[in-house]
This record gives structure tokens, C-alpha cells and sequence, in this order.
């Protein structure tokens, strides 16, 4: 359709169109360019520097361009849209040949879990000879090829590209984190997802969201369908509340329900768990088994409740599922503890919203209980993103833990100091200790160097990043290399 279009608004003669990009630094000879308009940046002012860079056809949100692209570039071919992005999707999957249409695709969404679930349900999958496209926020997998990930949802033609890759090299299926910026901005616009699944809603992104029902609605999106037919199967955690929202209010999906709730078709009894193990019964549709797990903790049990959920809607049976599960890897920056001959417990994880802040807090308090250790966390809160958490996760830190480091996490254009200080205000509401120390790489030393062998030390908020973001750019920086080299030290 959209080559039609194209061809149609040339001047001469039809236009051939080679690739397709949305970021006129890419563009090659006889590329499309789409132009559109994006949160953070126009694509519409950069017209003219994808035509010297050889794009033979320009798509664009923008009219005044459109006409301007008529009257300055009659010989290449152009196009007006009213979404950019759409556009951007449709066109990208046509010049791929739709590789979409060669991939079953599951779509994770969620605040928290998103990452753990993705990983299990890939590592399930691979289990039983199905090559995947994994696109997430720590890495992507194509096929088993592990490639950087950018952003946790990339745009459409980034994806499709991906898809394409993949579909190349034998993958039959792909997974994939959809967070609600990219389901409300359309950038998943016209993938057919197979199996929608969501783990939880917690207070997060409302500097874009606004409030939590908008921050829901673009969450609920995936399971309406963006520019496609609702999902085949939506795979739903019923004992978060809006979990139950979207179990009443979804029609024409299978719902398969996940949680500890009597009413969810997979669910855990029997709950033991240590460092780095969880073990539980599991109850579902195919029958009972016992599950164990390397991954730590009660919010792994919902993550592999949920890729246990999504794989049965993939075709696995319950044998095949209880033994991937048995053998998957950890993911990196997730309750991952740090190597070392110390007799120190330190833990590096993502959590960088108060649930999972407080989540995390909590195992860390059931993993000590029975030694008497302490908990001693450390983290810091985000610059350039939603305030209204930082006293908030303050509090959650200070009510859970016994000690409290306070640190810069990645403030980007905001005052470390500033941030500091808003966090700083939810840990006086409490009665734990706190040390503030703005220095990262200090404040990681400084905990570990307090502790005891019968503590641990949880390092939160950046997980698997490998970098600082600072006001001027982002620096090397890694949670788990830092805390190894003082454990080292310390010996």
C-alpha cells in the first residue's frame, strides 16, 4: 500500500525504494526517509540532509513539508501521512517482506518483570529446539546472536529488521518487552502479538504519563491490538489489581490468569526459597508439578508463573516447562549476586521503583531472618524522570532496611544533590540509619565495607547498566565490576 502511495506523488516515473530509515544519518541511496514527529525530537527538519544522503522517496507527518518537498525535490518520490509513525511500521514491513507474518510473537508489558519473564519464556522455548528474536532491555538475542539493546522497545523498523534477521536464521518465534511509552507511541504499531502478557502496574512514568489510569491505558493497549486484532491468548496476573481489571474487561483473547489467588489456572503453593533458589508447587490446567528455580525470591515465583503461562499457550507441556525452568540462567542485574570469596552477601538489582525497591527489600529481610543479619541498602533515584517516587522510595528503603546508603544513581541534567536531597526526605520519615554519599563508586565501597558476614548489601536502581548518565553524557560505570573490586580488596 504505502509503495503505492509513494509512487503515485512522483513527478516522473515510480520510485525504487531500497530501505527505510527514520534517522537521516542512516540514510543510504535510495532509502526512504519517514519523517515524522517524535517525543523528543522532529524528524520533518532533517528532510533536506536525507535527500543529499541519497533518499530516493520521503514520507512525512508534516504538510508544510510535503508541499515544500513538491516544489524543491520534484524528482523524489513523496508522501503525506497523518501518523508518522504508522507509517513508519507499514512501510518498514513492506520493503522486509513482512517478517512479521514469520514469527509467533509474545509481548511482555508491566512495570515490574517485564525483563525476568521475557528471558524465562525465550529460555523456554530454546528449550525445546525453537530459535527466538528477543528484544528487551538488556540485550537482544537474534537466534542465539546477542546484540545490544538500545532502548527497551525500538522503533517499528528497528524491530522489523530484527524480525527479519531472525526469521533468516531459523527463529519461529519472538519476545518481546513492550513498555507503555512505546504501546502509546505506536512504535509496536502493526505487530500481530500471538501472546500478550502482564505482570503488575506500580506507580512509575507519570512524567509522561500523568496519571496512573493513562499510564494503564497504554499499558491495556497490548492487549486491544495496535493496529492489529487483539491477541490470541492474554496472560494476566490476577492478584495485582489491574491484572483483574483487564481479566474483566478482555473479550476476545483466552485469558489464562497467574498469581497465588485460588481463581488463577497457574498458580504456586508451598513456597521455599534461599539465596539462589526457589522452589514451589505448581498448579495448572495440565496438572501439578514441583518447580525449582535458581532465580531468588516470591516476585520470581509470579515471573515464572507467568512464562510458565505463556509457554503452555506456546504449545510446551508441563514436563518441558518444569525442566527449562529448572535449568534457566540468571539475568543479569536481577537479584544477581556478585562473585566473590568474601563471606559478604552483595546483590546488584534493577529495582528502581518503590514496589520493587520494597520487593526486593523484603527478600533480602526473609533471607537474613533466620542468621539475625542485617539489610543495608543502597540506591539512588533517576534525574529527568518522575519526582513524586523519590520520597517515596526513601521511605520504602528506610522502613525495610537497617541501614540506608544514599547515592547518585544517574541524574542526567538534574543535581545529584537535588535528587539526594528529595530522597533523602522520604528515609527521615523512618527511623534507619542513613549514610549520604554522592559518589557512586564511594557509596558502593562504603556499604560494603560496613557490613557483616551475616548482612547483605543490596546495590538497587541501575542493575545491569554499564553505564553513569551525567549531565554531560554517560560515563562507564557497573554496579557489579565495582562491588567485585572492593569485595577483592577487602578479601
Amino acid at each position: 500500500m504505502l509503495h503505492e502511495v509513494v509512487t503515485q506523488e512522483c513527478r516522473e516515473a515510480p520510485v525504487k525504494v531500497t530501505g527505510v530509515q527514520y534517522d537521516s544519518r542512516r540514510v543510504r541511496q535510495g532509502d526512504l526517509f519517514v519523517a515524522m514527529r517524535g517525543g523528543s525530537a522532529d524528524g520533518n527538519l532533517y528532510v533536506d540532509s536525507a535527500i543529499a544522503q541519497g533518499a530516493s522517496a520521503v514520507i512525512t507527518d508534516s504538510r508544510e513539508i510535503y508541499s515544500r518537498l513538491r516544489r524543491e525535490h520534484p524528482g523524489a518520490g513523496s508522501a503525506l501521512v497523518e501518523h508518522g509513525r504508522r507509517a513508519l511500521a507499514e512501510a518498514s514491513a513492506a520493503v522486509l517482506g513482512h517478517p512479521e507474518k514469520h514469527l509467533a510473537l509474545s509481548g511482555v508489558t508491566g512495570t515490574n518483570g517485564k525483563t525476568t519473564t521475557a528471558f524465562l519464556l525465550e529460555a523456554m522455548l530454546r528449550s525445546v529446539g525453537r530459535a527466538s528474536v528477543l528484544i528487551g532491555t538488556i540485550e537482544t538475542h537474534v537466534a542465539g546472536e546477542v546484540r545490544e539493546s538500545p532502548h527497551t522497545t525500538p522503533e517499528s523498523r528497528d524491530v522489523l529488521e530484527l524480525f527479519s534477521d531472525g526469521a533468516r536464521a531459523g527463529a519461529s518465534e519472538a519476545v518481546m518487552e513492550m513498555s507503555s511509552h512505546a504501546l502509546e507511541q505506536e512504535r509496536v504499531w502493526g505487530l500481530p502479538v500471538e501472546t500478550a502478557i502482564f505482570t503488575n502496574l506500580t506507580q512509575d512514568h507519570l512524567d509522561y504519563h500523568g496519571t496512573m489510569e493513562q499510564y494503564f491505558a497504554a499499558k491495556a493497549k497490548l492487549f486491544e491490538g495496535v493496529g492489529t486484532p487483539p491477541p490470541r491468548v492474554a496472560v494476566l496476573n490476577i492478584d495485582d489489581p489491574y491484572g483483574e481489571r483487564l481479566a474483566k474487561t478482555i473479550e476476545r483473547s483466552q485469558v489464562i490468569r497467574y498469581g497465588l489467588s485460588p481463581q488463577a489456572e497457574f498458580r504456586a503453593e508451598n513456597i521455599a526459597m534461599r539465596a539462589g533458589e526457589t522452589r514451589f508447587r505448581m498448579l495448572t490446567p495440565l496438572g501439578e508439578a514441583d518447580v525449582r528455580s535458581p532465580l531468588t525470591g516470591r516476585v520470581n515465583v509470579y515471573n515464572l508463573l507467568a512464562a510458565s503461562a505463556a509457554a503452555w499457550a506456546r504449545g510446551l507441556t508441563l514436563q518441558q516447562i518444569v525442566g527449562a525452568a529448572e535449568t534457566g540462567a540468571q539475568v543479569p542485574g536481577r537479584f544477581e549476586v556478585v562473585p566473590s570469596d568474601s563471606d559478604i552477601t552483595v546483590v546488584v538489582d534493577y529495582a528502581h521503583t518503590d514496589d520493587a525497591l520494597r520487593n526486593l527489600i523484603g527478600l533480602a529481610r526473609e533471607l537474613v531472618h533466620e542468621r539475625g543479619g542485617r539489610v543495608i541498602t543502597l540506591f539512588g533515584c533517576g534525574g529527568d524522570r518522575d519526582r513524586t517516587k523519590r520520597p517515596r522510595m526513601g521511605r520504602v528503603a528506610g522502613e525495610g532496611s537497617d541501614l540506608v546508603v544514599l547515592t547518585s544513581d544517574n541524574p542526567r541534567s538534574e543535581s545529584p544533590a537535588g535528587i539526594i536531597a528529595e530522597t533523602l526526605a522520604g528515609v527521615k520519615d523512618t527511623t534507619a540509619e542513613c549514610i549520604v554519599e554522592e559518589d557512586r563508586a564511594k557509596a558502593i565501597s562504603l556499604a560494603i565495607r560496613k557490613a557483616r558476614p551475616e548482612d547483605i548489601v543490596l546495590i538497587a536502581g541501575k542493575g545491569h547498566e554499564k553505564v553513569q548518565i551525567l549531565k554531560n553524557g554517560p560515563v562507564p560505570f557497573d554496579d557489579l565490576a565495582v562491588a567485585a573490586g572492593v569485595l577483592k580488596e577487602i578479601g
